[in-house]
């Protein structure tokens, strides 16, 4: 099985390279507190899978719990982005109730909210927003329309790549990693930027 990403670059054996981060590398943490509740202890569990938020920022993201949980109600748990529809405005709205809280980009804030829908929503750190270059609307767009912009190019690749992400889900979950195709996508966009 082969795998395409972008700028034609293929991945020939994508189990191999998804295990090898897997085997070393901590999954991000289970939902802490429940699909429509956001707490500190998720922001302290985002920290421990490399978020590195700080207290000043976790105090600041907190005031915005009530708009964080009312977005998250508003989505479903099982939301995908493997699937045809994806609820676009919704999460625009969750994305915006993180907007202009300094010191707390896309990176921060898509790790933190993973757990939350972790086939919704990719961690979008620094090398996943470099792969998603084309897609990026800019620091200067509205926060909520920058992430989701991003979203969208991720949801492309995804779709390129459906047949074999199942694939790949499967033969992850019979060596015991349940990972969602969102997951299995940055692992494979970090394994081409190592390589």
């Amino acid at each position: 099985m082969t795998f395409h990403l972008r700028n034609d670059v293929s991945i020939g054996d994508p189990l191999t390279a998804a295990l090898g981060f897997l085997e070393r590398w901590t999954v991000q943490p289970a939902d802490a507190s429940g699909p429509a509740t956001f707490g500190e202890l998720d922001l302290r569990l985002a920290n421990r899978g490399g978020a590195r938020i700080s207290a000043a920022e976790i105090a600041a993201i907190l005031e915005r719990r009530g708009a964080i949980e009312r977005a998250l109600r508003t989505i479903a748990p099982d939301a995908s982005l493997a699937r045809p529809r994806v609820a676009w405005e919704p999460l625009n709205d969750l994305f915006n109730a993180f907007a202009d809280i300094r010191g707390v980009g896309l990176s921060k804030m898509t790790k933190a909210l993973h757990p939350k829908r972790p086939a919704l929503i990719p961690m979008l750190d620094s090398v996943v927003q470099r792969y998603l270059q084309d897609d990026d609307l800019g620091a200067k767009a509205p926060f909520g329309e920058r992430a989701v912009a991003l979203v969208r190019g991720y949801k492309r690749d995804l779709d390129r790549n459906r047949n074999e992400l199942r694939t790949l889900r499967q033969e992850l979950a019979k060596r015991g990693y349940e990972v969602a195709q969102v997951r299995i996508l940055d692992l494979l966009i970090w394994s081409a930027e190592a390589g």
